[in-house]
């Protein structure tokens, strides 16, 4: 499945939830996530701006426990990130672990966060809140199916285009000295 997406770094959380509550926006996530991301010994994958992840999740509105594991590709990287994602949820954590290794894949990161996802017309903005020894700062991440839903959207959120970003979190903690990792591409 092809994605388009951008993020807004920096932004206010709660001046966000308001505008979202505002739009009549449909929260459809609440969770607290673990995502292991997995690459061979020389990064071939986040050197292409791509990665292997399992992703557990605490999925807070439905009170369960759900782990996915997923392989992401950058296709393009202009206005927004323009990305092939595979995805499959699966009942064995262990086993999906084994799988990578067993493909030559090490674990390379594994990072926290709390994810508050919602569905506004046919585009998913989704807030991120990061382990602050990874990232410092809460940032927006608008998934759309078009152009046009994005310039939509952001405007919507009082943003314009000039406001989004289609770096990987990555490059934009390097760009401000963050980043002790430079080859990592999500």
């Amino acid at each position: 499945m092809k994605e388009l997406e951008t993020r807004i770094f920096d932004i206010d959380v709660e001046e966000i939830r308001r505008k979202l509550e505002g739009l009549n926006a449909i929260k459809v996530k609440e969770e607290n996530q673990i995502n292991n991301i997995y690459d061979f010994k020389d990064n071939f994958l986040l050197k292409q701006k791509g990665y292997a992840r399992i992703r557990l999740v605490e999925d807070k509105l439905n009170n369960r426990e759900v782990v996915y594991m997923t392989t992401k590709k950058m296709l393009s990287q202009g206005t927004f990130k323009e990305m092939e994602e595979n995805e499959t949820i699966v009942e064995d954590k262990e086993a999906a672990e084994r799988i990578f290794l067993s493909l030559g894949l090490e674990l390379k990161h594994s990072i926290k966060k709390y994810r508050e996802s919602y569905k506004l017309k046919d585009s998913l903005i989704e807030i991120d809140i990061n382990d602050k020894s990874f990232c410092p700062f809460p940032y927006i991440e608008i998934e759309t199916k078009s152009l046009e839903s994005l310039k939509e959207i952001v405007n919507l959120l009082g943003y314009t285009l000039n406001d989004t970003s289609s770096k990987t979190i990555y490059e934009f903690l390097e760009e401000r000295g963050l980043n002790k990792n430079k080859t990592a591409g999500l």
